[in-house]
């Protein structure tokens, strides 16, 4: 996260907004973080390409003397889109303390108030810091959905819901008193323009030629489904996989699937405990009994257990189920040169699986890109040109990842 400018969307009053924001940078000693403005104003725009235009013709902002600014305004206006998890509709609060606790919805609710909550601070916005120290209860909900289950849970719901009625106009009206749209030299708003009229002409010609080369290839695409049927193995037959766990401990084997159109994961456990072995042989032996967990709902694993009864079973863990987590966090401590990209994301993916298979979205909020681990990873797994690379320290980050890691592991049941 740090080093970097991120375009942002605000939804406000005046409408659908794009600016700048750049998160915690270092300058010797001192730790600054800012939004484009100057003295008293945030800067936003109705478009990206006025954005875009503006950074290129204006040098008396808060954000020049940033490391990143130099390349920051010369990126393509394109580019200065923000991402879909870096949009914030602030208009759009009352209308999500109104629904249920669910988990989408309250991450889009916490990140949008941890971007009011970063504005205030910035922009020494008296309402909007005491709206956040009147009312602690808004810092429940980086916990999760788990925070509003039960009667407790469901009283603090409310809290929230009459906080942000009694008091979310005030911080509107700071916010909107402060947002300015400074005028745009015309010359560069055109060139900004053609640029992103040119991206869009360019990704309707990538979907025609995607879609024309499609159609060349059906036929071969049939004939290579044809031989990927001819050589299914056991386990793709049945839908569930054998994983590989390394730990810093010691090596793990289990299983693994993935149910209905949101795919939603499966291990062999109970009760959001995974049941781990240490060794195929054991996992085997285990699989040839009858025991209570939620995997023996799906429809395929009586085909698993008969074959574990007969002998014929055989544990098979494919490259892409093997899970090295040992030195990630010591890696990511170091600097993005050093981390293995294809050993993160399979670790991200079996984290944030785990997590959904105990019903608990707190992997899912320590890895959004509005955190600074999350945005870290961001990065790495998805790099995007023109993005400038992080800088350190990365020691929070690593921090981060390694809590994650042991509650990863926290959920591990070796039987």
């Amino acid at each position: 996260m740090a080093g970097d400018i991120v375009p942002i969307e605000l939804g406000l009053t005046k409408g659908d907004l794009v600016t700048l924001w750049a998160p915690r940078w270092r300058e010797g000693d001192d730790e600054w973080q800012a939004f484009l403005g100057h003295e008293e104003d945030l800067y936003a725009f109705e478009s990206v390409a006025a954005l875009a235009a503006f950074i290129r013709t204006n040098d008396e902002n808060d954000l020049v003397d940033h490391p990143a600014w130099p390349v920051v305004s010369k990126l393509a206006a394109p580019e200065l889109e923000p991402e879909e998890n870096f949009t914030f509709d602030l208009i759009g609060v009352p209308e999500l303390v109104a629904g249920d606790p669910e988990a989408l919805p309250l991450a889009e609710l916490e990140s949008t108030l941890t971007t009011v909550r970063t504005i205030g601070e910035v922009c020494d916005l008296e309402p909007v810091i005491k709206f956040f120290a009147n009312h602690p209860e808004i810092d429940y909900l980086r916990g999760g959905v788990g925070q509003f289950e039960g009667r407790d849970g469901e009283a603090l719901w409310d809290r929230i819901g009459i906080a942000v009625a009694e008091d979310w106009d005030a911080v509107l009206d700071a916010i909107d008193s402060i947002v300015t749209t400074p005028d745009v030299d015309a010359d560069a708003l055109s060139v900004a323009d053609a640029e992103i009229l040119t991206a869009e002409e360019n990704i309707v010609d990538a979907d025609d030629e995607a879609e024309a080369e499609a159609e060349d290839e059906y036929e071969t695409d049939e004939e290579q489904e044809e031989e990927e049927e001819e050589v299914e193995t056991f386990w793709s037959g049945v839908g569930i996989d054998p994983i590989k766990i390394i730990t810093s401990e010691t090596t793990y084997f289990s299983l693994r699937c993935y149910l209905g159109e949101d795919e939603h994961p499966v291990f062999l456990g109970r009760g959001g405990k995974i049941s781990v072995f240490g060794s195929e042989r054991a996992l085997a032996r285990y699989l040839a009994d009858n025991h209570e967990h939620d995997l023996a709902r799906v429809t395929t694993y009586l085909q698993v257990q008969n074959a574990a009864v007969d002998g014929t079973l055989e544990i098979e863990v494919t490259d892409a189920n093997v899970y090295v987590l040992p030195g990630l966090a010591d890696d990511l401590a170091e600097g993005p040169d050093a981390v293995d990209a294809d050993q993160l994301e399979l670790a991200v993916e079996l984290f944030t699986d785990a997590a959904d298979f105990a019903k608990d979205d707190s992997t899912d909020a320590a890895l959004a890109s509005s955190t600074p681990l999350g945005w870290y990873v961001s990065y790495l797994l998805d790099p995007t040109p023109g993005r400038m690379t992080p800088s350190p320290p990365f020691q929070t980050e690593a921090a981060a990842w390694r809590t994650l890691e042991q509650e990863f592991e926290a959920r591990l049941r070796p039987e």
